[in-house]
């Protein structure tokens, strides 16, 4: 019996405008033995209801389109008791989570990695109840991950991210907050703030690829005091120039479990895509929840 393949295609993603690429990934999905669906997104939250309302009548999903289009897929996906493995194409302005896998954003190249794979198990994560892929994330730069038009995204790409936090600059402001995790707790104000499980965040700061496992449980934690003295600015800044997760002026963890108290609730964005904030936020590491094709 052949197996059956439902491919989620976001259209207005950045590097979807040609179709044409996707038919040479649809013939090499054929060519392996699947029957496939095609379904083309039509709003915002279409993914995930697609992935949970006819995920579960298929052997595998792959979607296609950036980040925002992965994270509706996977939230739709673990709503249902046991999910398909999910393939991912990315096509998307900016695709973090295909930059920590390693993964090839030619559309056939990907879709041949996807059929040859026989699967791995990830983590992914619950932000007070709401499923994110990789990253969880407040403070400087956020912003710029959905608040840049989609049109500028798809023209620019990674530098309408750049742009669109340089134009946040002017609005900086710390962030006060206390974060406890693993039996420790930070209190004070932030410039920024992520739990992820990438290398890549928000396609501005890296993490060294040997301090990141994407199945261990844990999420890597990342903060950024506001700097209070000359000599606190200069280590921060000489952090964030040579990526230094290490150094004296960031805050960096290994945790399974993230709990955000602050005065008052701000916004997050969650895989690049905007997310309500609370006065208490509780993060959670799912490990190996869902298969991967890889």
């Amino acid at each position: 019996m052949a197996k059956t393949l439902l491919f989620i295609v976001n259209p207005r993603a950045g590097k979807t405008r040609s179709a044409a690429p996707l038919f040479s990934a649809v013939s090499c999905f054929c060519e392996a033995g699947y029957l496939v669906s095609v379904r083309q997104t039509q709003s915002q939250g279409h993914a995930a209801q697609l992935a949970e309302e006819e995920g579960a009548h298929f052997d595998c999903v792959v979607c296609c389109g950036g980040d925002g289009t992965l994270n509706e897929t996977v939230s739709g996906l673990l709503r249902l008791p046991g999910p398909p493995p999910l393939g991912y194409i990315p096509c998307g302005s900016t695709n973090d989570f295909a930059a920590s896998l390693g993964l090839p954003d030619d559309p056939l190249e990907a879709a041949q990695r996807i059929v040859a794979s026989q699967g791995q198990l990830l983590d992914t994560g619950v932000f007070n109840g709401r499923p994110f892929v990789y990253v969880a994330s407040f403070g400087a730069f956020t912003k710029a991950s959905y608040s840049a038009p989609q049109s500028i995204k798809n023209d620019l790409g990674h530098l309408a991210y750049i742009l669109e936090g340089v134009k946040d600059l002017s609005t900086l402001r710390p962030y006060r907050a206390s974060v406890t995790t693993d039996g420790e707790t930070f209190e004070g104000s932030f410039l920024f703030g992520a739990v992820a499980n990438s290398t890549s965040i928000g396609g501005l700061m890296k993490l060294q690829k040997e301090k990141v496992v994407l199945d261990d449980g844990l999420f890597e934690m990342l903060l950024i005091p506001v700097p209070t003295t000359a000599a606190d600015l200069q280590s921060l800044v000489r952090c964030l120039l040579l990526q230094d997760s290490d150094g004296s002026g960031v805050i960096f963890r290994h945790v399974p479990r993230v709990t955000v108290r602050t005065p008052e609730a701000f916004p997050w964005t969650l895989d690049g895509e905007f997310g309500p904030g609370a006065e208490e936020v509780e993060i959670v590491n799912q490990q190996q929840k869902l298969k991967f094709l890889l």
